[in-house]
Formats: C-alpha cells, structure tokens, sequence
C-alpha cells in the first residue's frame, strides 16, 4: 500500500496567508489549482507567440505539485521563510526532506517521475511555475482589495513589484490581458461578452 495521493489530498487542509486576515480562505489545494491553470496559460503565450521551447502540459504537471511538500512542512509566512538567508536555506533543507519523504509513498518505478515534480529547478519550465505561483498570489490580493479588505494592500504591492521583475514577455502578456478581470465582479465581466 502506498500513500502519496492520500497524502496529497490532505493539501485541502493547509491554509494559506497564514498571517493575514482573509475575506475567503485559500488552502494548498485551491492554490496548487489556480497556479497550475495560470502556468499552463504562460506557457502557451511562450510557445505559441515567442516560440519558446517549453511544452505547457509539463508546465501544468511542475504547478499542480509544485507546494506538495506544504503537506508536510504547512506553508510558512512570506515574512517568516525570508527573514534571513539562514532561515530560507533551512526551510529549502526542510522542503527537500519533506520531498524525499513524499517519495518513498510512491512505488520505487514511480520515483525519478515524480521525483522531478518535486525538486525546484532552474530551467524554463520552473520558471514558469515560479511566475505563475506569484500571479496566483498576486490575483488573491487583488480579490481581497475588491472585497474591501486592506489586510493584502502591501503584500498586492510587494507580489506586483516581484512579478515586474521577472523579464519574460509571456509573464507581461498574461498579467495585462487576464489580470484586471480579477478585480471584476461576476455581472461586470458578464456584461463585457456575451451572456452565458
């Protein structure tokens, strides 16, 4: 018996933004979702319009697990996990443990597959991911603005200046073209198209 997705569905059960007062919930699971969705969608703009080398189903495949190790290790607070290089050294130690661990619930013919959707890289892809994890973090600010919530306006402030940083066309693309629906009620991007 093996125990990696039960394991993996617990994710449900990790909150997110630990720290900050929010209007709705967000747990690991919800967030691994939406990170997954808006990596695949960076990674076709890649492909597609600037011709990048990059397949957005991979892409899709490094977002859906790219916070699994949080089942074990709970997400830590931004604040808390960069306060110093000691500290972000030790939890990436932490996640690396925690990675190994989640492999051994898997059969060892399942290992080197799953084992590379659980490291952090630095190729294309993880990049990727990287940018969507941020854009998934950034649209939840802006959501809790809309509901009134100043709780998130330095973290929206923050997470945006981060994302300008990242020098990839595909990233600029996706934050001007799908973002500002974010900030949209249902009815106002009802009223932009045709009804449903």
């Amino acid at each position: 018996m093996y125990h990696f997705f039960a394991y993996l569905s617990r994710l449900k059960f990790i909150r997110r933004w630990g720290l900050m007062r929010s209007t709705q919930p967000e747990n690991d699971a919800e967030h691994s979702l939406q990170v997954a969705m808006i990596a695949h969608g960076i990674a076709a703009i890649a492909r597609d319009r600037y011709g990048r080398d990059v397949n957005p189903e991979h892409v899709l495949a490094l977002a859906v697990y790219h916070d699994a190790t949080e089942v074990i290790t709970g997400d830590m607070p931004t604040p808390v996990k960069y306060h110093s290089p000691e500290l972000r050294a030790s939890y990436k130690q932490l996640e690396s443990l925690a990675a190994r661990k989640l492999l051994t619930m898997l059969p060892e013919s399942m290992q080197t597959e799953f084992g590379a959707y659980l490291t952090d890289g630095d190729d294309n892809a993880h990049q990727l991911v990287k940018a969507a994890d941020r854009i998934s973090a950034y649209s939840k600010c802006v959501v809790e603005k809309r509901a009134g919530n100043h709780e998130f306006d330095a973290a929206g402030d923050n997470v945006l200046k981060a994302i300008q940083q990242i020098d990839l066309p595909e990233v600029r693309d996706f934050m001007e073209e799908f973002i500002p629906s974010f900030a949209l009620t249902l009815d106002e991007m009802n009223n932009h198209g045709e009804p449903i």
